[in-house]
């Protein structure tokens, strides 16, 4: 089992800028690929980034040049660094992982909310 705890999330002002962590614990030596989703009020959830075991990075058009996915092995984090918060960011962010054998795994999530 994996367990996905993120953390970073709050009320921010449009323009401004918060980094997402997200801490894997358990059975993290078989994490293949991660990405973080976002689900707004009433919308579906949808992908924001992601990034696979080795380092390809891939993007939401809606966020790139903005958002920016990184991994650290050392500390089993994988981070969202978001820039020029749009109120149309506003959502709860979830972290997603998979691993080796396909298993899909969900964190809990964290509210952002940009206020205009």
């Amino acid at each position: 089992q994996v367990q996905l705890v993120e953390s970073g999330g709050g009320l921010v002002q449009a323009g401004g800028s918060l980094r997402l962590s997200c801490a894997a614990s358990g059975s993290i030596f078989r994490l293949r690929d991660m990405a973080w989703y976002r689900q707004a009020p009433g919308k579906q959830r949808d992908v924001v980034a992601g990034i696979k075991d080795g380092g390809v990075t891939n993007y939401a058009d809606s966020v790139k040049g903005r958002f920016t996915i990184s991994r650290d092995y050392a500390k089993d984090t994988v981070y969202l660094q978001m820039n020029s918060l749009k109120p149309e960011d506003t959502a709860v962010y979830f972290c997603y992982a998979a691993d080796t054998y396909d298993i899909r795994f969900w964190g809990k999530g964290t509210l952002v909310t940009v206020s205009s």
